[in-house]
């Protein structure tokens, strides 16, 4: 039995193929179309699905489509009727497309695949709750699902069990977390529905000065983690901006323009709404525990990204062990809406041993064989040096030793918004240098941005406070007290941004302005080269630590094809990129014609 999971038409598009009750394959429409968070239907990612297993759309048993779009429906219209007359300009423009197309979804899968089969419509939070619990490593568990909005949950618990998920509990739009989250990244002049990374790596440079004026005003938090929002405050309900002249009012002045400087306010808000963000989801997570009584929890929906919070619902050991949906937000939808038809819908079985989850290192997207990137480095007249396997590992880790910067592409691409070693820029944690650089000669992003570490499994807790497993960088962790640096009374004075660049432990490039890190730990298992690679560093250089930042500039998704990763390279100042065994020097490429529109060429017909 084939199942074809999509999800589209809000952000972050994407399709996986279940096969048997094996995740086949499962990517971003994003990865493919170079739209980032691309919103429309994933055309190209269902192609790469069904080629990964040699598949046609005939031979597809089910499509899965990750919400139910009449429920969806019910919710946008009564939002309106009960708001107005404010909205009716977004009324008018969002009313006739979902009379038009999206509220007949059926009809439009079926164009859009050539599909005649059986088309099954979860609701958006039991996909959530099935990406959650069916590719964990546990036979019986809690999960909870928290978003923006789905259909009209917003939040929702309950207990997988073998190969069945009940929900226990909801909250309903517009009482959202997610929203609120998100309307604090819009405040603070950042794009909804993608910056709100950037809100959370922004916080520790602030003081929490406004959690009293947010628990007062904006949120009625109880005790289990249920609460209201003050919608007074809110104009997400009827499509126009995120906040109003209220919430302006509260806070002492209008949003921060986009791209302008970063002012106190700013990341004192970011601080303010992070905390308040961990508070509710410890409260909601310890209430999971009390009526579940489960000892493990699963998460996912889009909050569960924040991995700030994560690490803290850990570390306060409300649940023995966590796991977290590596594509949390709605791309995860596509997986989760396939597997709950196999196991829900057709009840078949599934047996977890506790230990190893289902995810496959969530390396589920295209992958190059060795002779298909030799053709394109050869026909493109692109200079390289081949490398064998065993050559590799020392090789990288002298020129990371080396402080240079290198693109790591290698096997098949990761499904998820983190770079897991696939699709990585890496470079050497021990440079105070390392952070800037790559932020600005790179990345061409945000100063203030952390970058993530990657470590071996069995070091992690030598240099982290954390034992368990962070394979998809989804926990944040504190930088361990032995290797870190105190600081100066002077540098314990300075505010905000003042705060950046200073060492503050053996890893000063992966440490962030709280001792924190977004650990990710690395197995022989899960990626056998970059652990071996990694291993290789740390035996000639005594560091199990290295820089992994996402393969891509700002902006942009993160490179797929050989062709992308090239491209990005050329772009920036990386000064080696890895193409399986392939090793390119940027002192030996020809700069890009001028002439040539590059990104045309990567387009997709």
């Amino acid at each position: 039995m084939n199942i074809l999971g999509i999800s589209a038409f809000y952000h972050d598009s994407a399709a996986c193929l279940v096969s048997d009750g094996r995740i086949i394959a499962a990517a971003q429409e994003e990865r493919f179309t170079r739209k980032k968070h691309d919103a429309s239907f994933p055309r190209f990612a269902v192609d790469y699905c069904l080629r990964e297993d040699g598949l046609s759309i005939q031979e597809v048993g089910l499509v899965a489509f990750y919400e139910k779009p009449f429920l969806k429906f019910d919710r946008i219209l009564h939002t309106y009727l009960a708001c107005v007359p404010a909205g009716i300009q977004s009324f008018l423009k969002a009313i006739p497309l979902w009379i038009k197309e999206k509220i007949w979804m059926k009809e439009l899968i079926r164009k859009e695949l050539s599909y005649h089969g059986k088309i099954i419509f979860p609701e958006h939070h039991e996909a959530h709750a099935a990406a959650a619990f069916f590719p964990s490593p546990f036979q019986e568990a809690a999960f909870l699902t928290i978003d923006g909005v789905g259909e009209w949950t917003t939040t929702s618990f309950g207990v997988g069990r073998g190969n069945q998920i009940e929900i226990y509990g909801e909250l309903h739009f517009p009482h959202s977390l997610g929203l609120l989250y998100s309307a604090f990244t819009y405040f603070t002049g950042f794009k909804v529905n993608s910056g709100e990374y950037k809100l959370m790596g922004l916080a520790p440079y602030g003081e929490p000065k406004y959690v009293d004026v947010i628990l007062k005003e904006l949120i009625d938090l109880k005790e289990d983690g249920s609460f209201r929002l003050n919608m007074k405050y809110f104009d997400y309900c009827v499509g126009l901006t995120m906040t109003n002249g209220r919430f302006e009012k509260l806070f002492g002045g209008p949003p921060r323009k986009p791209e302008s400087k970063l002012t106190q306010r700013d990341m004192d808000l970011a601080r303010s709404i992070q905390e308040v963000t961990e508070e509710i989801m410890f409260r909601m997570a310890r209430h999971v525990r009390k009526e579940t009584s489960q000892r493990n929890l699963c998460l996912a929906g889009g909050v569960a990204l924040n991995c700030v919070a994560n690490g803290r619902i850990l570390r306060e050991g409300v649940f023995e062990r966590i796991w977290i949906q590596p594509a949390a937000g709605d791309a995860g939808g596509a997986l989760g809406a396939a597997l709950f038809v196999w196991h829900q819908c057709l009840e078949m079985p599934r047996h977890a041993d506790g230990k190893k989850d289902f995810q496959q290192g969530s390396y589920l997207g295209p992958g190059y064989s060795k002779e298909g990137l030799r053709q394109y480095l050869v026909e493109q007249k692109i200079p390289f040096t081949e490398l064998t396997d065993e050559e590799i590992p020392e090789k990288i880790a002298d020129l990371i030793a080396a402080e240079k910067v290198i693109g790591w592409f290698q096997g098949r691409m990761e499904f998820g918004p983190r770079a897991l070693g696939a699709r990585s820029i890496i470079g050497d944690a021990r440079s105070p240098r390392m952070q800037e650089l790559m932020n600005l000669k790179i990345k061409f992003r945000e100063s203030f941005r952390p970058f993530a570490p990657s470590v071996l499994r069995e070091r992690a807790a030598d240099f982290f406070e954390l034992n368990e497993e962070s394979p998809y960088m989804l926990l944040v962790a504190p930088v361990a007290k032995s290797i870190r640096r105190e600081m100066t009374a002077e540098e314990q004075g300075l505010f905000g941004l003042e705060k950046l660049l200073k060492i503050r432990s053996a890893i000063p490039a992966v440490t962030h302005v709280d001792y924190s890190a977004r650990v990710q730990t690395v197995t022989e298992g899960d990626n056998p080269l970059y652990h071996r690679m990694i291993k290789k560093f740390e035996e000639k250089y005594g560091c199990p630590v290295i820089i992994n930042t996402s393969f891509n500039v700002r902006g942009e998704p993160i490179v797929c094809t050989p062709e992308h990763a090239f491209l990005c390279f050329m772009r920036t100042n990386m000064d080696y990129l890895l193409l399986g065994n392939f090793l390119l020097e940027k002192k030996d490429q020809k700069p890009l014609d001028k002439d040539i529109d590059w990104l045309k060429q990567f387009e997709l017909d």
